[in-house]
């Protein structure tokens, strides 16, 4: 942190139970992730006879899927709960700034996840780029980088809880990708699975990132207040994570557009 223009707040001595709070979410993150993945393996090997059929990378992915839908249902969950059922963020329940809001909970929601980013590019990077191309290493780097300098300063976690009820989608994309290698592209489910990715994509990652910036202009006097770094930070990664988001919804909407045809000519 040194070097860093941090607000003065930020600079401030953290104490010892916060930092091994943050890094005991943190490595829990990674060792949930290691856990998910062997588990993955297993029950895929006893329950679907085609996993011994995979490619050894086929199975890496196979399995790398299986932790990543797990920490997308975990905090999409946990956002959806911080932002809509608890009364955290809520306009009237507390005094304090909105964006200075965050609780145990938000903490550790957020130090499991730069967990789960950390493993997750270590993975990617590892068996780079079967995994996924720069496009993945861009979008992990700078979910990390938020999260990252919102956790430690307690500042924006509305906003990146937003972020993460994003992650919603990601079952989708995954169930999409294990029924195609287990060969089921032509089957109602794989059908069913696209429609659903498309209007889930749509509502998580287009119509919440245009109130996610709504909200960043009627709260923009407090954005205003966030540590210089992290001001400007929100004023850079949100829209660079929004056109990512776009461009994959051009691609979903082709390639559903292209499934549905398919499906309609071999009836």
């Amino acid at each position: 942190m040194v070097g860093l223009p941090f607000h003065p707040a930020f600079m401030g001595l953290v104490s010892s139970s916060k930092e091994f709070h943050w890094m005991t979410s943190v490595f829990f993150g990674m060792i949930f992730c290691k856990i998910v993945y062997e588990l993955t393996g297993l029950l895929s090997n006893l329950c679907f006879k085609g996993y011994t059929k995979l490619s050894n990378t086929e199975k890496v992915e196979w399995n790398n899927r299986g932790f990543s839908t797990f920490h997308a249902i975990i905090v999409a969950v946990a956002s959806l709960y911080l932002l809509l059922v608890s009364d955290l963020f809520d306009e009237d329940s507390h005094d304090e700034l909105i964006i200075n809001r965050a609780s145990t909970l938000s903490d550790t929601i957020l130090g499991i996840s730069i967990g789960y980013f950390l493993s997750d590019l270590a993975m990617i990077l590892w068996n780079f780029p079967a995994l996924g191309g720069l496009e993945y290493v861009l979008h992990h780097g700078l979910s990390m980088f938020s999260i990252f300098l919102s956790l430690i300063s307690g500042q924006g976690q509305v906003y990146i809880l937003m972020v993460l009820f994003s992650e919603s989608t990601t079952p989708f994309v995954n169930l999409r990708w294990h029924l195609d290698v287990a060969g089921l592209k032509s089957s109602n489910l794989y059908i069913c699975n696209g429609i659903a990715l498309f209007f889930g994509w749509l509502v998580a990652r287009i119509l919440l990132f245009i109130f996610f910036f709504y909200h960043m202009i009627i709260h923009f006097d407090e954005v205003k207040k966030i540590f210089p770094l992290g001001f400007y930070s929100l004023l850079i990664v949100p829209p660079v994570l929004a056109m990512m988001n776009a461009f994959w919804f051009w691609k979903i909407a082709k390639g559903l557009i292209k499934t549905l045809s398919k499906a309609r000519h071999s009836q």
